[in-house]
């Protein structure tokens, strides 16, 4: 926890709360660190969603032993690791792409398709809408939001999303959801992604966080369907978050018009082999869900008994309706805790706060510290 001087001086820094702002994404600690005055290492960091197990011991072994390799080209076409998802998939390695994390490709895909209408769901991450707009900076028709509501605890509905998007080139769907968590079931999405090949609008799903409802996965119809495109990322649940890498699938008549417009060795040496090595490490994979289900179960007790609001969540992430999200990310930043707050997502306001799942002595902190803050 932080001591009472560093918690003093960060008051100065925010009087009044007109001068605080959310930022934009979670896991910003260098900024916030610097604004303490603390190592990045003392802070406790809620708003990025990361497994909380770390690296694991093989993938830093295969890291240390590849810095030597650092004095080559990467590979260019991602050959090994391409091979690698798609025996874990059983897909085609000639239907992937793999970028410097799934943004890469989130911003690739509508520079190399040039969709003229966007149909973005909201709240929802906030970069397809922003990915859209610099791709399509010569076009009046504007990025539309399909909005979820509170009171349908911001799920999908499935014909009203379908019937939105008539007229669109290109729709995104996270799943799960990020910030809510809320998660549509694989025969949900097949069926909006067959209503999008109908329409002919390119239905990207961003499985961000689906390594944690593997099952729910599409990325195996893709194959089936020239308008469905899937983003991965490894991030999340492998914790590579620093390596930066993700990859998409796409059908076979669509990933040479998007490959043409991609940068090459954008995914460095490091990055290649260390995700190869996660994909197999199941003792790594296994742990993880074992720890974030036992961890789920420990804070929706603690939420409950708080009497603090929240959305089931399919990730390791949960969405929370608190009085005053501002205030309540600028009391626990003074202690060294981070949340985000969720305000600047459109469709949410000052009242939505989202935590990361993490380890039980820093759930059992941070439950203890909103328990106090939301009981005042």
């Amino acid at each position: 926890m932080i001591n009472e001087n560093i918690a003093a001086g960060n008051a100065k820094l925010h009087e009044g709360v007109l001068e605080y702002a959310p930022t934009e994404h979670g896991g910003n600690i260098y900024k916030i660190a610097g604004e303490l005055g603390l190592p990045e290492g003392r802070l406790i960091d809620f708003s990025a969603s990361i497994n909380p197990l770390g690296l694991s011991k093989k993938v830093k072994e295969t890291i240390r032993k590849g810095m030597d390799g650092l004095v080559n080209y990467p590979d260019p076409d991602t050959s090994m690791l391409r091979q690698k998802i798609a025996e874990c998939h059983d897909i085609d390695p000639d239907a992937i792409l793999c970028g410097n994390g799934s943004t890469e490709l989130i911003y690739l895909i509508p520079r190399a398709l040039k969709p003229e209408r966007a149909l973005i769901p909201a709240p929802t991450f906030s970069e397809y809408e922003r990915a859209c707009k610099i791709s399509r900076c010569e076009v009046t028709s504007p990025v539309q939001r399909y909005e979820f509501t509170e009171e349908n605890i911001f799920q999908i509905n499935i014909d009203s999303f379908i019937s939105a998007m008539q007229g669109f080139n290109m729709a995104f769907l996270c799943n799960p959801n990020n910030p809510t968590g809320a998660l549509l079931q694989r025969e949900e999405i097949l069926g909006i992604a067959e209503a999008a090949r109908k329409l002919r609008c390119y239905l990207v799903v961003d499985e961000a966080f689906i390594d944690f409802t593997p099952e729910e996965s599409v990325i195996q119809d893709v194959r089936d369907n020239p308008y469905l495109i899937v983003l991965r990322s490894m991030t999340k649940f492998h914790a590579l978050t620093g390596l930066r890498i993700g990859y998409a699938v796409f059908h076979e008549s669509l990933i040479g018009r998007v490959q043409d417009f991609k940068e090459p060795w954008t995914v460095n040496n490091l990055a290649q082999h260390a995700a190869v090595t996660a994909l197999d490490d199941m003792d790594y994979i296994d742990r993880t869900y074992r720890l974030i289900a036992r961890e789920k179960m420990y804070m929706e007790k603690c939420l409950y008994k708080c009497g603090i609001k929240f959305i089931p969540s399919a990730a390791n992430y949960y969405l929370l309706k608190v009085s005053d999200a501002g205030k309540l990310t600028v009391q626990l930043r003074n202690k060294g805790i981070l949340i985000r707050d969720c305000s600047n997502f459109s469709g949410l306001n000052n009242s939505y706060i989202r935590i990361a799942v993490k380890s039980r002595k820093h759930n059992e902190m941070l439950m203890k510290e909103l328990s106090e803050s939301c009981s005042v």
